[in-house]
Parts: C-alpha cells; sequence; structure tokens
C-alpha cells in the first residue's frame, strides 16, 4: 500500500464487499437488500461503489435526491433506484431516468399521479411512505383511505413498496418505542392490502434495525452506514470494516516559541519553550470542520496522536507534533479501518460518524484498493 504524498481518501472495496456479506447474513435468503448511496456514498464515490455493489447484486439503491439517482443511470446502474426525498421540480427526470419515486404526502402523490398522467405512464413504480413515529417524512396511519382512494382511481400508478423508517434502532433503550413502530406499520400494510386488493413489498429496516430487529425486515432492508463499515455500536462495528481512509501529508514543519501564536485570530499561543507543529494540507473546506480545532480533534503520526490547534483553516490545519519524530513529507492519518476510525474521530468533537464521513470534499482526491 503506498504512503500518501497529498491529501487523499482511500476507499477499501474489500472492506465494502464484507460488510454487505456480513448484513446479508442476518437475513433470510428470499430478503431483498437496498443499497443506500446518497451523498456520494456517505461520502465516497457514489458511480463506483454502486457499481461494485451491482457486480456483487444488490437488488436496490437509494438515494436522496433525483439528480442523485441520475448520476447513477449515467454510470452504467440498470438496478432499481428509489428517490427517498422526491420534489415536484424533478418529476420529468425522474421518469426519463426510470426512477422510482417516494411519494410522502398529498401534495406530492397528487402531483405525481398528475404529471405521470401527462406523460401517458401506466401503472409507473412509485413507493408510498408512512410516518410511524420518525416524524419526517411520510403519510399519516389515518392517511391509508385517502391514499387508497387516489391510488386506485388511476392505472397511471402502481405502489411497488410501502415502507417506513425506524427512529431509535440502535438504541436499544428504545425498544418499546420501535416495537411500537414496527406493529404500527404491520397494521398499515394489512389494512393497505385489504383495501387495494394486493401487497406491495415492504420494507422498515435501516442498519439498526437489521442487526437489532429481525421482525422487521419484511420483504427488504435498507443499509447506508453499515455499508461503510460502522454498526451504531461498539459490539457490532466489531463485525464490520470501515471503507474509508482519510490520509494526508506534512507540508511544513515549524517551530514555535513561547507566546507566539498559530493560526488565526491567534487562537492557539504556545506555553512551552518550544512548541513544533506541522502544517496539513486540508481543511474545513475538505470536511474536517472548525468543531475540531483547538484541541478537539488530532492526527495520527508515526503511529502517536497529535492534536489540531488552533482553528481550522479552509484548506489547511496545524497539530502539534512536540513531542513526535516525524518530518516534512510524512504521512498523515486522519481516520483509517483500523484503530483511528471516522467514529473515533467524531467522537472527539461529539458528533457522529455519518456528519463526518459525508463531509468530506468532492476536492480530496478518492483512491481505490482491494478490488
Amino acid at each position: 500500500m503506498l504512503k500518501a504524498q497529498e491529501t487523499v481518501l482511500e476507499i477499501d472495496l474489500k472492506a465494502l464487499k464484507h460488510n454487505f456479506e456480513y448484513l446479508k447474513s442476518k437475513l433470510q435468503p428470499e430478503t431483498k437488500f437496498l443499497a443506500v448511496v446518497k451523498a456520494f456514498a456517505y461520502g465516497s464515490d457514489a458511480q463506483k461503489i454502486a457499481k461494485y455493489l451491482q457486480d456483487l447484486d444488490v437488488d436496490y439503491f437509494a438515494v436522496a435526491y433525483a439528480n442523485e439517482g441520475i448520476t447513477l443511470r449515467k454510470a452504467g446502474i440498470t438496478k432499481p433506484i428509489l428517490v427517498l426525498h422526491t420534489l415536484a421540480i424533478n418529476f420529468d427526470v425522474i421518469i426519463e431516468n426510470c426512477l422510482e419515486p417516494n411519494l410522502y404526502n398529498a401534495k406530492i402523490l397528487n402531483e405525481f399521479i398528475a404529471f405521470a398522467s401527462s406523460e401517458k405512464q401506466n401503472e409507473y413504480p412509485v413507493h408510498i411512505k408512512f410516518n410511524t413515529g420518525l416524524n419526517r417524512l411520510g403519510f399519516w396511519e389515518n392517511d391509508l383511505e385517502y391514499v387508497v382512494s387516489k391510488v386506485t382511481a388511476t392505472s397511471v400508478v402502481k405502489v411497488k413498496s410501502l415502507f417506513s423508517h425506524l427512529a431509535a434502532s440502535e438504541d436499544l433503550n428504545e425498544r418499546d418505542f420501535t416495537l411500537n413502530q414496527i406493529n404500527s406499520f404491520k397494521a398499515i400494510a394489512e389494512n393497505f392490502e385489504a383495501e387495494i386488493g394486493y401487497m406491495p413489498f415492504l420494507h422498515m429496516s435501516n442498519t439498526s434495525g437489521i442487526l437489532n430487529y429481525p421482525e422487521a425486515h419484511f420483504d427488504m432492508v435498507r443499509s447506508g452506514i453499515g455499508l461503510y463499515g460502522f454498526g451504531n455500536s461498539e459490539k457490532e462495528s466489531a463485525h464490520l470494516k470501515p471503507v474509508a481512509s482519510l490520509k494526508t501529508v506534512i507540508s511544513q514543519i515549524h517551530k514555535i516559541k513561547k507566546g507566539e501564536s498559530v493560526g488565526y485570530n491567534r487562537a492557539y499561543k504556545s506555553d512551552r519553550l518550544i512548541t513544533k507543529t506541522a502544517t496539513l494540507p486540508l481543511g474545513h473546506a475538505d470536511g474536517i470542520s472548525r468543531i475540531y480545532g483547538n484541541g478537539k480533534g488530532f492526527v495520527t503520526i508515526n503511529g502517536q496522536k497529535a492534536s489540531i490547534i488552533g482553528n481550522v483553516c479552509m484548506d489547511m490545519i496545524m497539530v502539534n507534533i512536540t513531542d513526535i519524530d516525524c518530518k516534512e513529507g510524512d504521512e498523515v492519518i486522519v481516520f483509517d479501518g483500523n484503530t483511528i476510525t471516522a467514529e473515533t474521530l467524531a467522537d472527539s468533537a461529539n458528533t457522529i460518524s455519518y456528519e463526518l464521513i459525508t463531509s468530506i470534499s468532492q476536492r480530496v482526491k478518492r483512491t481505490f484498493i482491494n478490488y
């Protein structure tokens, strides 16, 4: 494995395969698997990740917005793609690219039916989301009769799936709440089938639902963060392998005298006779936000932690290397798939791995290993 000579996000496809196979091992053979590849596949590379997963025979993909689905189609993805947050302005490109919209309220349902009718569509596949407790998107249970009346009154669309989203499946202290969500969704599905005359396939489980609630696997599960190596608990994360490693190099080393400052607003002032600092070529424009500055975050150089000092700059961070034997040009690990994971770094600033990995800028070079 080559040492980094610039800031690079290294993506391990063997780790991705391991995670996919581990999560699949939790399912019944007939249960479909949907890979969530929104937000550039959680900050990695949506096109290459999706193509690799398609070769592994994943059943479905999901994106947040239509433009993400268009990118996948242009990359050669032929599997079904669910658009989780459908917006009316994108109806034309959704149909043009054979994407499958989530219809989550009366406005979007009626407008899509009208648009699909104007495009002379027949049984266009749509997905209906019901809100069972996350209170983000979705019809309420008492909207069921209304939804049924709309979709049975036309042949323009056909409901391919019903789905919902678990709000706290990673938190076993919220088990009662989660079980209530699952039971509510079951009741919605049963009533929907009775009214409409057929049963769309059902899905509700996210990564933690896959791991903690087998009774909620239904016909398909959806995994995002688990595919990228995080299980939302120490126990489950131990079975997974982080896919991405963020590496950089030391650009310059400075010796700072006592009382001298480092960075904008003089946020760090040396209290030692000599403080040695290293400047690294990444900053908040690359996804290492200002919350990691002033000693909260750290990097690893030659196996030792170097805390981030001063304010994070747009393109650079400075770290304290006073007690580290290193030189300009040495590799720096920001996070990796071993001991210093994205979760570890995120914890240092009281945030979560999701936020850190999805923030990695597209200007950071991506490289791939273990095809």
